[in-house]
């Protein structure tokens, strides 16, 4: 067995160790007596002639004039989702709680939907409509913690619901882990009665009881649901409470919450005041010295921590020498040091590697495909999740090969040696056995094409928030001499905290190309910006702009903002005039990526102060160059005029 000399600098960090950990149990605990701390909410009704500060809405979530209540969704429109979420975060972990509510579905189809009491952990996101209640997503299920308490009026094989008249449990995912017929007690959940939901959760035990009756009638002597459940995995210690709801294709249906009330007892310590406050000064009694906690003696504990260190140091003495007096040579010292890749350097791949990681470029790992390539979900041998985009063989004949494999190399090298919190960092390339592939950090909450196309109803402050992140990002690519080339609603990604990061690079490094391209990044920058803020995506940037204009020409901007979102703001309207500004032909106005973060951060006067009032006659997508363009690393003339 080799034996390892400890140098001296391991015996110090031992000795510091030793003598942190004896100071820190002589000192004592910091903390002081338990105490319970209690949170009371309660809304009789949700009248909106009395502002509700305390109360979010998201997505199609809306307040009744009529009725005075919370209404998800609040207009009657299919496939729509929203949240309504007490505003301000409660401490849910460790705690207890209980709420109760009535509530009302009414619907124009029996399997229309339904409603939800949810815990989340945030105020922002909106879940997918439909069978998703705007619970969840399947884009961020494995990592988003949720508790919800559903009121479902539609069944769903594929879910595992057992009817279309049920009460689901819900931890971590929109499958329920237990599931109770509403039937079985008498309640029709479709009804159009008013029904009133107690729910009762006792921390310390991990007991759920749920109680359902109608609204006015005392609350009922047997609960629906009673049962051991542990929802502490599913918590944060900071949750946000509230309800969320949706509605499918062809059927419409409105949840109303009328009334709402919520209380939660969590337990803290408090801590004693340290030696040097004020209050350690003040005179106490004897009588009340025996309450005064007395702090260990602390040299006691640096002898013994002195005591520790010597002992460490004997036997390492005692090791070594006999190590010297029976020769043994077992330790292996390297001849030179080895130089580690720095961390934010590409680097070359070999195509087992790339093979291995996505298993065979298996169907199942496949994200998706443009046309020119296929993108893969891959794990390196390091546990790194990545994304390996694969390009088809057929875009360069062979001919071409070598020029595009220079070309490329050198441009992720130069890639993969810059860092921004808004752009997919590149791992590195494969070019193997005539392979082209380009990989890059995996980003798990999907491309932000997918949430506009029905992954969940982005809410208006995160897309506001996606809007400036790419715009952050292509400013730092411009501000390096390079250009995009391929900004697009696929080549966004969003992270587990909806933060956008540009990907799907097509860089161009020469500085001739460069410019042009940079002009070209701006008007796509302001095609996607009409993307977002609308909610339609893949229907071209020409119908997109056309609409665009023509709302902006009628002075009916808000017309064209996504109504998922709720009613149009101002900020909404802004971004819609900063989008067309992007579009304008060079001379005529078209802002650098700069000057864009400039108009989102308010930092530079209206855009529609700078916009003419008309479209003009030669805007056509992609800007006034007759340049042939590549984008993503396949060559191929782009409609310029």
């Amino acid at each position: 067995m080799a034996i390892i000399r400890l140098p001296f600098h391991l015996f110090l960090s031992s000795w510091l160790f030793f003598v942190d950990i004896f100071l820190a149990h002589g000192s004592g605990s910091n903390s002081g007596p338990v105490i319970n701390i209690t949170k009371h909410i309660s809304f009789p009704n949700f009248s909106p002639t009395n502002p509700l500060p305390d109360i979010t809405l998201l997505g199609s979530a809306a307040i009744s004039p009529q009725s005075g209540c919370l209404q998800i969704p609040g207009n009657n429109r299919e496939y729509a989702a929203g949240r309504a979420l007490y505003s301000s975060p409660i401490r849910l972990l460790p705690a207890s709680f209980s709420t109760t509510f009535s509530f009302q579905i009414n619907s124009s189809d029996s399997t229309s939907g339904g409603l939800s009491f949810i815990i989340v952990p945030d105020e922002l996101t909106i879940g997918r409509p439909g069978p998703w209640l705007g619970m969840m997503n399947d884009a961020c299920e494995d990592e988003y913690k949720i508790v919800g308490v559903e009121f479902d009026t539609r069944k769903n094989p594929e879910f595992g619901d057992p009817n279309d008249n049920h009460i689901g449990i819900n931890l971590g995912s929109i499958v329920s882990k237990k599931t109770v017929n509403a039937g079985d007690i008498g309640i029709d959940l479709d009804d159009r009665s008013v029904l009133r939901t107690w729910i009762t959760y006792d921390g310390n035990r991990q007991f759920l009881q749920i109680h359902l009756g109608h609204d006015g009638a005392s609350l009922p002597s047997k609960p629906v649901y009673s049962g051991y459940l542990d929802l502490s995995p599913y918590l944060n210690e900071y949750m946000f409470i509230g309800f969320s709801g949706s509605t499918g294709n062809s059927h419409t249906q409105i949840n109303s919450i009328c009334s709402w009330n919520f209380s939660s007892i969590s337990q803290a310590s408090l801590r004693y005041p340290s030696s040097d406050s004020c209050a350690n000064r003040i005179a106490v009694s004897d009588d009340d010295d025996q309450n005064i906690p007395h702090k260990a003696p602390s040299s006691f504990y640096i002898f013994l921590a002195v005591v520790a260190l010597v002992l460490i140091i004997m036997i390492n003495l005692y090791f070594n020498g006999k190590r010297k007096s029976t020769g043994d040579d077992s330790e292996v010292i390297p001849e030179k040091k080895v130089s580690l890749r720095p961390p934010n350097r590409a680097r070359k791949f070999n195509l087992a590697e790339i093979s291995t990681a996505t298993r065979g470029f298996g169907d199942l790992q496949a994200l998706g495909s443009d046309g020119i390539s296929v993108t893969y979900k891959g794990t390196l041998f390091n546990g790194c999740n990545v994304a390996v985009k694969r390009f088809s063989p057929e875009i360069v004949n062979v001919r071409e090969r070598g020029i595009l494999q220079r070309r490329m190399i050198k441009e992720v090298k130069a890639i993969g040696k810059i860092r921004h919190p808004n752009l997919v960092p590149v791992r590195g390339w494969c070019f193997d056995h005539g392979e082209a592939i380009v990989v890059y950090d995996f980003v798990p909450n999907g491309s932000l094409d997918q949430w506009l196309l029905g992954f969940g109803v982005l809410p208006w402050i995160r897309r506001l928030k996606i809007v400036k992140d790419v715009a952050e990002a292509l400013r730092y690519l411009h501000s390096r001499g390079l250009a995009h080339r391929n900004v697009k609603a696929s080549s966004v990604f969003l992270d587990v905290s909806f933060r956008a990061m540009v990907g799907d690079l097509g860089f161009v490094l020469e500085a001739a190309e460069s410019a042009v391209n940079q002009r070209v990044d701006v008007f796509e920058f302001g095609v996607l910006a009409l993307e977002v803020v609308s909610g339609r995506v893949g229907e071209g940037a020409e119908e997109v702009l056309n609409e665009a204009w023509a709302a902006h020409e009628s002075g009916e901007k808000g017309m064209i903002v996504d109504r998922r979102m709720g009613p149009a703001a101002e900020q909404a309207v802004a971004v819609v005039e900063i989008g067309l500004m992007c579009t304008l032909n060079e001379s005529k106005g078209r802002p650098t990526m700069e000057e864009v973060v400039e108009y989102l951060n308010g930092e530079r006067r209206a855009a529609a102060e700078e916009l003419p009032p008309t479209r003009p006659v030669s805007l056509f997508p992609y800007g006034s160059s007759s340049t042939a363009l590549c984008s993503g690393y396949s060559c191929a003339p782009l409609p310029f005029k």
